[in-house]
């Protein structure tokens, strides 16, 4: 009797356990939402000049002769890939792969703001290429069985998207997933 009392405890102090998780995770990101229109205008703080010296660091903008500029297309491109990743990261839909496509070319623009500045080589599109040849195949092979199963079965798109929903995983669990 003693361990079905034990085992109902500590079942019981798992789940508030992963409530508080589920509660922290989801304030958190609730937070980095209400905060991105402040985040988005934080070029304003940053001199229209060409060296802006913080206690931090030190920023030359060489080829663009403009700090702020600098810091206005970088928030215009850092936002939106922020709110991709949350995304990404919390979508269950079998097509959340479809994603990794604009998060690559926001990096990929971000990236190359910066290499600008710092005259690296010329950064291709071309390294993006990989990527895209395996999302892209991924997401129409899934899709193409949907819809044989839909042909097959009496199932409609709802009830075949709910069966390919992926379980909630944490931050790190997805992480793992793909690497």
């Amino acid at each position: 009797m003693e361990t079905k009392q034990q085992k109902s405890k500590e079942s019981l102090l798992k789940s508030h356990q992963g409530i508080k998780k589920g509660l922290v995770s989801g304030t958190i990101i609730a937070t980095i939402l209400a905060v991105t229109p402040y985040l988005f205008t934080i070029y304003e703080s940053v001199p229209a000049t060409k060296v802006w010296n913080t206690f931090l660091f030190t920023y030359d903008s060489k080829n663009w002769e403009d700090a702020n500029l600098v810091m206005w297309i970088f928030s215009s491109k850092a936002i939106p890939l922020l709110l991709l990743l949350i995304w990404f990261f919390t979508n269950r839909h079998w097509w959340f792969h479809a994603l990794l496509v604009p998060i690559i070319m926001y990096v990929y623009q971000i990236f190359r703001l910066f290499s600008d500045d710092q005259n690296y080589d010329e950064f291709q599109l071309i390294y993006m290429l990989p990527v895209m040849a395996i999302i892209i195949p991924s997401i129409y092979l899934i899709r193409a069985r949907m819809f044989n199963r839909i042909n097959e079965a009496n199932k409609s798109l709802e009830e075949l998207e709910e069966e390919l929903k992926l379980s909630p995983k944490n931050f790190w669990g997805k992480l793992k997933d793909y690497f």
